[in-house]
């Protein structure tokens, strides 16, 4: 894996954070790899690329409403 940084908005750090926390407290029963933020953050990645014939615009919000976000 290679490092890329990225600018989050508090508001995501902060659910990122909450989402992460659960899921790991979801799945102590079942062992597995620890999930991280990052864990989460190629998971969401993957799942933009998965739609990017869906994506239109040239703005942020143009391009999240393409994809009804």
């Amino acid at each position: 894996m290679e490092r890329k940084e990225a600018r989050l908005r508090q508001d995501q750090i902060d659910a990122l954070t909450d989402l992460t926390r659960k899921l790991n407290r979801m799945k102590r029963s079942k062992g597995g790899e620890r999930l991280t933020d990052n864990t989460l953050i190629r998971v969401a990645v993957d799942l933009l690329l998965s739609k990017a014939s869906e994506l239109q615009g040239t703005t942020e919000e143009e391009l999240k409403s393409s994809l009804n976000l």
